[in-house]
């Protein structure tokens, strides 16, 4: 079996490490791969968003399977491109895509759904938005209706610094076009979980869950990012909170979607809040979430090709949950100084070569290869994910793991996981 991976992030690593052990046998091709992918795959010189490009190559080298990690070639249509061609691609279509590219569209489809969210009004002018928000008050949340790397939604505990973030986003376009339209929603009391679902548009194969850290700071401060690092299982879910995601959320979303001519197969992303009126819906993600990726992988137990090709291939799964692994798993992300804001490329790095084991996986974000040599290449540049029979062993492990990996300007949040921790004190979870 010949296997496209479309990105080249954290993400995608951990896709490629799982879809390997899955499929020994397969041969696995990249874009652009970053340090840690190159290795074991063959490159493929084309950019994630060359659409055009990619169909072409994937069509001439006889590609069996095409796996789409990142949000922006789904935005734009590479599903769509890919099934003109006649080929086997795992996402969904862009109209599909919709749910993520568009915050606004997203929260006018769980409107119409009965999918339980917060309340929102969606502005794209100056002086409606901020005579909303003093209406209001604070508390209040504020996103940028399009896609900004996981950067756009800012939580303000102040009417004047959601007037300035308003403002900065429509009057500035701090997030460029994703920008020109916000959404602003009542800000919700409680925990998060990040839920996945494989889905051929009718039934959901839901994957073990997890929590992220968006802050850039310990004990959650600081302004967002794409996620700092994430741990998996969490005692908050249970099998009757993933019972009522699916039947209050995941399935009357897939319907409305269906009945809308836009039906989503590929890998819905639920990121929920647990609040004393029970789950309710956050965002929408159209792809497997980045770092939740590298905790949920290394804690299935079963093939995560098999559904894949199974929904690529227009057949169904069963509506089920994903066998997990006993034990916990904690991934933290290593930085460049000064992310989220600007950062410096071209650093050397360093990883210790009897680091990664059966229990301890680095997986690559933003790193790449300059004159032989490893160096930084993003803001988040690697991922050190442990597995061990407790959470709180598998949080050491990924931190001691995370202290040997070396460059200028490093810097790791030392806390992950540290609300699961301090419920149970470092014991089993679950």
């Amino acid at each position: 079996m010949r296997i496209l991976i479309v990105g080249n992030g954290g993400r995608e690593h951990a896709l490629l490490w799982k879809l390997r052990r899955d499929a020994p046998g397969a041969s696995f091709f990249a874009t652009m791969p970053n340090g840690g992918m190159r290795p074991i795959c063959t490159p493929v010189e084309i950019a994630p968003g060359d659409i055009e490009a990619l169909s072409g190559w994937a069509a001439s080298n006889h590609i069996d399977l095409t796996v789409v990690g990142p949000e922006v070639p789904l935005a734009i249509g590479i599903v769509d491109r890919f099934e003109s061609k006649g080929l086997t691609v795992f996402g969904p279509s862009q109209a599909a895509a919709r749910i993520e590219s568009s915050k606004s569209y997203s929260k006018d489809l769980m409107r119409h759904a009965g999918v339980p969210t917060a309340d929102y009004r969606t502005f794209s002018n100056l002086a409606g938005a901020e005579d909303w928000v003093r209406e209001r008050g604070a508390p209040i949340v504020v996103k940028a209706s399009g896609l900004a790397a996981g950067k756009g939604a800012v939580v303000c505990f102040t009417v004047e610094e959601a007037v300035n973030t308003i403002r900065s986003m429509l009057g500035d376009l701090a997030f460029g076009e994703a920008g020109r339209e916000v959404v602003i929603e009542e800000f919700l009391q409680g925990e998060e979980l990040s839920v996945f679902a494989l889905t051929d548009g009718v039934n959901c194969l839901i994957l073990p869950p997890s929590q992220d850290h968006k802050q850039v700071g310990e004990g959650d401060t600081g302004p967002n990012t794409g996620g700092m690092g994430a741990y998996a299982p969490v005692s908050i879910s249970s099998d009757a909170l993933l019972a009522e995601a699916r039947t209050r959320v995941f399935e009357p979303t897939l319907r409305a979607m269906a009945a809308e001519g836009c039906p989503f197969r590929g890998l819905l992303y639920a990121g929920l809040m647990k609040t004393n009126d029970g789950i309710k819906v956050i965002e929408f993600n159209c792809r497997f979430g980045d770092p939740e990726t590298q905790v949920v992988l290394p804690m299935m137990h079963d093939s995560l090709l098999d559904p894949m090709v199974t929904i690529a291939e227009g057949g169904r799964v069963k509506d089920s949950l994903a066998r997990a692994q006993a034990g916990a798993a904690v991934t933290t992300v290593l930085a460049s100084g000064g992310y989220p804001g600007g950062y410096e490329n071209g650093h050397a790095v360093s990883i210790p070569s009897n680091l990664e084991t059966d229990s301890c996986m680095v997986f690559h974000a933003g790193t790449s290869f300059e004159d032989g040599r490893l160096v930084t290449s993003g803001g988040r540049v690697v991922t050190v994910t442990a597995t061990a029979p407790t959470l709180a062993e598998a949080a050491q492990a990924s931190r001691e793991g995370a202290s040997r990996i070396t460059f200028e300007g490093a810097f790791y949040r030392g806390d992950i996981g540290w609300r699961e921790l301090s419920r149970h004190d470092g014991g089993p979870v679950g």
